[in-house]
């Protein structure tokens, strides 16, 4: 019976950590030639937004400095449940973004949660996808100054 138990939760634990490494790895392929840009929502909280505008996909990221400090602090001492804002914040983000980027017509379509500060949105657009070399509205990337 011990036997069985460990040999189960090895089983476990790894699969935990196999799913996380899928995850990095698909994040790591799917975005890592993606410039970052960054969208503000609420009280003025940054999110980088690694868009992949060919195959519709966004990737919302926040970071924990701003997860513990920022705007969502407020619901958890107001009896609010921190990780159902967390959601709705990168939800706003997504859509913000998109309506930053002259894409109002677009509509979120699906969402993939991958970390507590990582969540994928896929979406769909009423009109073409661009050509390659089409200049498309960006929005600022990060800031290079200390203590932005």
């Amino acid at each position: 019976m011990y036997r069985l138990t460990v040999s189960l939760g090895a089983t476990i634990a790894l699969g935990l950590v196999a799913s996380g490494c899928t995850g990095f790895a698909y994040i790591s392929k799917t975005y890592v030639s993606v410039t970052p840009q960054v969208v503000t929502i609420g009280c003025k909280d940054p999110y980088e937004v690694y868009d992949q505008r060919r195959v519709r996909k966004m990737l919302i990221v926040s970071n924990i400095l701003r997860e513990t400090t920022g705007c969502g602090i407020d619901d958890a001492f107001a009896g609010g449940d921190p990780d159902l804002t967390r959601v709705k914040r990168f939800r706003d983000a997504a859509r913000t973004y998109l309506d930053e980027t002259v894409r109002e017509d677009c509509r979120i379509t699906g969402e993939t949660v991958f970390t507590d500060l990582q969540t994928e949105f896929t979406y769909a657009c009423a009109g073409p996808i661009e050509p390659r070399g089409t200049k498309v509205p960006r929005l600022p990337g990060r800031s290079n100054r200390v203590g932005l």
